[in-house]
């Protein structure tokens, strides 16, 4: 424990500490700032907040500064007011070829120098101004000239700002959704790239108050998690498409956005369910030719499926007046279908007709044989008796022998078989016509459509990549 004499010099420490707590109290509700030297001379804190107030007055006072004058050229100068353009995709919501449209939603960027907005910066305390009314500055009039609809967004807060920079620097930016026009080339479809341009062009001013620049460095940017249901964005290129009317030369700005189409979700929603359609008409040449509901329900449902399936396919797309490669796809696959449905009633047709030619047959013969047995009768007994007498040799006329013996001696005096002939043996087997025409639709209708896939994939799969290339 401490000893009486040391009491007073814990109570100078306790009161000095309670004097310092003080002091720094003070110090912070003073609203002044103390240098280091001796004198302890208060300097009165800066509000920028307020500050930024009185600039904003300041710069855009009615007297002093008229939203409606374009600000002047590159240092002062009478020349063009340059404006720098920069773009940030975020979505590409959808690609309509219907109505031959995109939607984008971006973040569009603009910047400009005016003069006459300078200010001082306080020793870099205040790097910018923000200002949320775009009416307040004078702003370019520039307008999307492909754009059929769009929207700002306004929820929660407008999603638009302007900064003003100390030099005088202008930076103007909002988030916008635009619905624009995207005129396409559909003959290679579904193989197909497709290029949509978003225009972006000075309404009022022209190219001697007004000109639009790319910004340097990534003038456009995509988000990295950009995805499309039918499409891949394969590049962008940026470009300058000023537009010469009867009052003026107006600066343009233009991207192309290249995209490509997805072939797997169409490969696997028409083109393999086409190929199964035409495979299934063939089963119809495997069945008994007899079987005349099976065949025909068989044909029929398939033609009606195959124009169905063509049908859906037509009402996604606008009307165009050239073919194009799903049109050539679909019309063959029908014509196939509609082929073997057409083969049925062929081979109906022989069918009867070999019917019928038995029919005649088998009555030519009958007659022959009935004219043969009252030839032999009219001859009287006496010949009937003398054919009858010979036991050993068959009851026919002698003329019939002859005439049999004849055609049995040009039977093996035929001339002897050509190579070719390979296939008329093999076609000998099917005594009947209608059976040989299934036969050779079994070999024909398949080898055919081979040889167009084998043509239909070369051609336009080489048409693709001299697009790619271009």
């Amino acid at each position: 424990m401490a000893s009486f004499k040391e009491w007073p010099s814990f109570l100078m420490v306790f009161l000095f500490a309670h004097f310092a707590q003080y002091c720094c109290n003070r110090l912070e509700d003073d609203g002044c700032n103390y240098n280091g030297n001796s004198q302890h001379r208060c300097i009165p804190k800066v509000n920028y907040r307020h500050k930024e107030k009185e600039v904003l007055d300041q710069i855009l006072g009615p007297g002093s500064y008229d939203a409606r004058i374009r600000p002047s050229g590159v240092n002062g100068t009478d020349g063009p007011v340059i404006v720098k353009v920069n773009l940030l995709i975020r979505i590409i919501e959808k690609i309509s070829d219907q109505d031959m449209e995109y939607s984008v939603q971006l973040t569009f960027r603009e910047q400009w120098m005016d003069e006459r907005l300078k200010f001082n910066d306080y020793n870099g305390k205040m790097k910018y101004l923000t200002l949320t009314e775009a009416s307040r500055v004078w702003m370019p009039d520039l307008f999307f000239s492909n754009e059929k609809e769009g929207h700002f967004h306004n929820i929660i807060m407008p999603n638009v700002y302007i900064r003003i920079f100390p030099n005088g620097l202008v930076l103007y930016s909002i988030r916008i959704s635009l619905t624009l026009s995207c005129p396409m080339n559909l003959k290679l479809y579904p193989l197909d790239r497709q290029t949509c341009s978003l225009r972006m062009v000075s309404y009022g001013w022209t190219t001697d108050d007004l000109v639009f620049l790319w910004k340097e460095g990534d003038p456009v940017q995509v988000v990295k998690n950009l995805h499309l249901p039918r499409f891949t964005l394969e590049k962008f290129l940026t470009d300058y498409c000023n537009s010469k009317t009867n009052t003026g030369e107006y600066s343009c700005l233009k991207v192309d956005l290249l995209f490509k189409r997805e072939f797997s979700y169409y490969l696997i929603q028409i083109y393999i369910p086409c190929c199964m359609l035409v495979i299934v008409s063939w089963v119809s040449f495997w069945l008994d030719q007899s079987a005349v509901p099976a065949r025909v329900s068989l044909g029929v449902t398939t033609l009606l499926t195959m124009a169905t399936q063509t049908s859906g396919i037509n009402a996604s797309l606008p009307p165009v007046s050239y073919t194009k490669a799903i049109d050539v796809w679909t019309g063959v696959c029908l014509t196939f279908v509609f082929g073997a449905l057409l083969e049925f009633a062929l081979v109906n047709y022989a069918s009867r007709s070999d019917t019928h030619r038995d029919d005649m047959s088998k009555k030519c013969d009958l007659e022959r044989t009935v004219s043969m047995d009252v030839g032999d009768y009219e001859d009287g007994p006496n010949s009937f008796n003398m054919v009858r007498s010979n036991s050993t040799k068959p009851l026919m006329r002698p003329e019939l022998m002859m005439s049999r013996d004849k055609m049995s001696q040009i039977i093996h005096q035929a001339p002897p078989m050509e190579k070719n002939s390979c296939w008329k043996s093999w076609m000998s087997k099917f005594p009947t016509r209608s059976k040989r025409i299934d036969v050779i639709s079994r070999i024909l209708f398949p080898m055919v459509f081979a040889m167009f896939n084998m043509s239909y994939w070369s051609t336009y799969l080489f048409r693709e990549g001299i697009d790619e290339d271009k």
